[in-house]
């Protein structure tokens, strides 16, 4: 997953469960991934940063930049 332009992409991912999912910031400013049920919360990300979680539920993860809010993204994770 990319972090580019104030944008998630894609901004729907869908994996099996077990799937390590790992985002990249690629734009010059800093950005914090934390998922809306609070299953998952990156650190600060500056450029070129990156943040991995591993999925191990099945369901929809819907998830945001904490500062940058309007930018939100999911991760549909299958049996």
């Amino acid at each position: 997953m990319s972090i580019s332009d104030f944008k998630f992409n894609p901004a729907t991912l869908t994996v099996p469960v077990g799937t390590t999912v790992t985002w990249t910031n690629k734009d010059g400013e800093p950005h914090i991934i934390a998922a809306k049920d609070g299953s998952f919360h990156s650190p600060g990300m500056d450029t070129n940063a990156t943040y991995s979680f591993t999925f191990t539920t099945a369901g929809s993860y819907d998830y945001i930049c904490s500062i940058h809010p309007f930018m939100t993204g999911t991760v549909v994770v299958t049996k």
